[in-house]
């Protein structure tokens, strides 16, 4: 059944990454969600209403917040297709993202009205009429939401969508949220205990959540969390693989959507190469990365002075003293400006979140350092936190 349903959405041969054929996946994910949890709802209000049991329609009211949060699925993986226009150049690929935050916030609605009706029966406790068709529909809904859960987290990991995900891990708190109920009903029909009030407000608290996880996914990709390991991972293994490119830094990536990613980066180059040769480089390289992974990548070329005897061992100098400091930090763009009286050392530091309130201290013990000779330097520092600036950003900055 899982592999039949995943053979349909999407089809064999397929390429997954392609924006079209992700876009069909997830709008017949969503048209797939929203006939499976319609069907449920029925079918557990219709059980829910003969038996009074407010677990069970509590669970029922989750189906239905379940196939909307579908519709709203489908709608956003419809509208993030329509292509870039004069308003909007970076295309419209985060209305996924809007279409998920609408979800969440749809499931917290429907979660805090369910806990109040379920305190009201905790306060208020009416018998719970037990039946075989009550047992085999709560069966029914948890293999339904198992397969679902299977099918949508397969093809989640395959198109690489977050909402497909999120929308599996529902699918298996479903599970888990509708077993609570079946085993309430049990338990009261067998002790006579009527504990249907606080399974309904269990499963309403799970759907909050729920809801409160899945506002957090979404939200962060809209204010802009930082790039993926792998996708920051992908940018520099294509700076590496050429060896006229010395070292890069500002490393920036922004997310507008799903194959909708720009970056930019500032590359390293010696200052005594051809600059029509240094140009072919870059171009190669930012069309590497679009056709490899679907990055629309801007390189910046800084040039660098690599013979001056001075400069490098100065460089080295204070490369050394940072790193007896702290390990972590770094530095680029190294510049030296002479002077009748004193050399001017120009660079950026590149430092930890957690060391920003010490900057004018690691200046010091630098200059102190750095000026044990009888020449005298002065430092002008530019300073920079790790987020956008380290070779290993993905294992320094934790």
């Amino acid at each position: 059944m899982i592999q039949f349903l995943t053979n349909r959405i999407l089809p064999p041969n397929s390429d997954p990454n392609d924006l079209v054929v992700r876009s069909k996946v997830g709008k017949r994910s969503g048209i797939l969600g929203i006939l499976a949890n319609l069907l449920l709802f029925a079918g557990k209000m219709v059980i829910g209403t003969v038996s009074g049991s407010v677990s069970i329609t509590a669970d029922a009211m989750n189906n239905l917040s379940d196939a909307s949060s579908a519709i709203v699925t489908f709608a956003g993986f419809k509208l993030a297709e329509r292509p870039a226009d004069e308003n909007h150049p970076y295309g419209h690929a985060r209305f996924e993202y809007l279409s998920g935050l609408a979800v969440a916030a749809m499931i917290v609605i429907i979660g805090f009205e369910l806990a109040k009706t379920s305190f009201d029966k905790i306060l208020h406790p009416e018998p719970v009429l037990f039946s075989g068709a009550l047992v085999v529909v709560l069966l029914l809904s948890i293999g339904v939401k198992l397969v679902l859960a299977a099918v949508n987290g397969k093809l989640g990991k395959t198109i690489d969508s977050t909402t497909l995900l999120a929308t599996a891990a529902d699918s298996r708190n479903d599970c888990i949220s509708t077993g609570a109920v079946l085993l309430s009903a049990i338990f009261a029909h067998l002790t006579h205990i009527n504990v249907d009030g606080y399974a309904g407000f269990a499963v309403a608290l799970f759907i909050l959540y729920s809801g409160a996880s899945m506002a957090k996914d979404t939200i962060s990709p809209l204010l802009g969390e930082a790039a993926d390991p792998e996708l920051q991972r992908a940018i520099v293994t294509a700076l590496r693989s050429n060896k006229k490119i010395l070292g890069f830094h500002d490393l920036m990536v922004h997310d507008y959507g799903p194959g909708q990613r720009f970056a930019s980066v500032h590359a390293e180059m010696d200052m005594r190469e051809d600059p029509l040769l240094c140009h072919t480089i870059i171009d190669d390289v930012e069309r590497q990365v679009l056709e490899n992974h679907g990055i629309h990548l801007v390189i910046h070329y800084d040039p660098v002075v690599t013979n001056d005897e001075e400069l490098n061992r100065m460089r080295d100098s204070v490369d050394k003293v940072l790193k007896s400091i702290d390990d972590r930090i770094s530095i680029h763009d190294f510049r030296m400006v002479r002077g009748d009286t004193h050399t001017n050392l120009i660079f950026d530091m590149i430092i930890p979140y957690e060391l920003n309130d010490s900057r004018q201290q690691i200046k010091r013990q630098l200059d102190t350092a750095i000026n044990l000779s009888d020449t005298k330097y002065y430092t002008v520092i530019t300073f920079d936190t790790c987020g956008f600036n380290s070779e290993n950003m993905w294992k320094e900055c934790k």
